[in-house]
């Protein structure tokens, strides 16, 4: 399931979900989504309906398109800088978003007859991915340089926040990262992300569109195991696939800015929402090892959980280190 910042009863009604149609465990993952394990075929239809009711999505958790698009959780208020850096990644993400149907049509039940419901149209048009789509999954953050917790060199295509004095400059566009590797395949391998170039804030959406167009007609489609862009560039060549890019954008791209990352926060333990006045509300990092939540033995995360959404019933936030932040305390 997608959505990194939840409400106290949707994560519980996702702890639900876990015990009642799970293995009784739920995990949270590196890309900030929550994931269920040992849901049987019999019981798929059932949960994806409770999925719906706790008003979340799976659309693009999996497949090859993009996936859910990384950003740093911290509520820190009154940060003009992150505001728009989250709602620059909330426009790509829309701009981005597979349009299908089919989702709707496989998972929605008429209410009424019980029947699959059709969405009315004609053929389906991806003005993005097309007919094919992607040879791969592709993945997507946003970072800052004094705070890379989304880690947006091990990414498809990541944007670095160049700022001065409380304003976004613009982003410096990296493509290509990826650390999957097949043991047993010596032509695969782990890869940082490239310095691509440099985009003021209204040519983002343009510039991945043009970068994601790029791995659909050049990215390897013949075998999985080296279809990423990061091949798609070891193949092409940097400089090249970087001139297919520009072709794609419709013009040049700027070299990039000096900025780059210096900094990391996992953001466990506490801290002020206002880090300025250091007054008011605080929210919380829970480190959770391996983003599992369960209990076992004297371990008993999940009941803690239980009694922290139930009793305070904090905001929720989920990180790329798959642990949990408890907000407006």
């Amino acid at each position: 399931m997608l959505f990194r910042s939840l409400t106290a009863a949707q994560l519980l009604r996702a702890i639900d979900m876990g015990d009642e149609l799970g293995n009784g465990t739920i995990r949270l993952t590196t890309r900030q989504s929550i994931q269920h394990h040992g849901v049987v075929k019999g019981d798929l239809k059932a949960f994806m309906q409770r999925v719906h009711d706790n008003q979340l999505t799976t659309l693009a958790a999996c497949g090859d398109v993009e996936r859910n698009i990384m950003c740093c959780p911290a509520p820190l208020h009154g940060d003009p800088v992150r505001d728009a850096m989250q709602a620059q990644l909330d426009a790509l993400a829309r701009h981005l978003a597979p349009r299908t149907r089919a989702y709707y049509e496989i998972w929605l039940t008429d209410p009424d007859t019980g029947e699959q419901q059709r969405v009315a149209g004609g053929p389906e048009v991806e003005p993005i991915y097309g007919p094919t789509y992607l040879p791969r999954k592709f993945k997507t953050a946003f970072a800052l340089p004094e705070d890379n917790c989304t880690d947006i060199y091990a990414n498809d295509l990541g944007f670095l926040v160049v700022h001065e004095g409380g304003t976004i400059l613009g982003y410096n566009v990296l493509a290509g990262g990826g650390m999957g590797v097949t043991p047993s395949a010596a032509k695969t391998f782990p890869a940082l992300a490239k310095r691509l170039g440099f985009v003021p804030p209204e040519d983002v959406c343009a510039i991945a569109e043009a970068i994601v167009k790029v791995q659909r007609d050049f990215g390897n489609r013949s075998d999985r195991k080296t279809a990423r862009l990061k091949y798609t560039i070891h193949t092409m060549g940097l400089d090249a696939f970087r001139a297919k890019v520009e072709e794609y954008f419709g013009k040049p791209l700027a070299p990039c800015h000096p900025a780059d990352v210096h900094g990391f926060d996992d953001h466990i333990g506490w801290h002020p929402h206002n880090p300025a006045s250091g007054a008011g509300r605080f929210f919380y990092g829970l480190n959770i090892e391996n983003g599992r939540i369960h209990d076992t033995g004297d371990f008993r995360l999940k009941t803690a959980l239980r009694r922290i959404l139930t009793d305070i019933r904090p905001g929720v936030r989920i990180t790329a280190h798959q642990s949990l932040l408890f907000t407006d305390l």
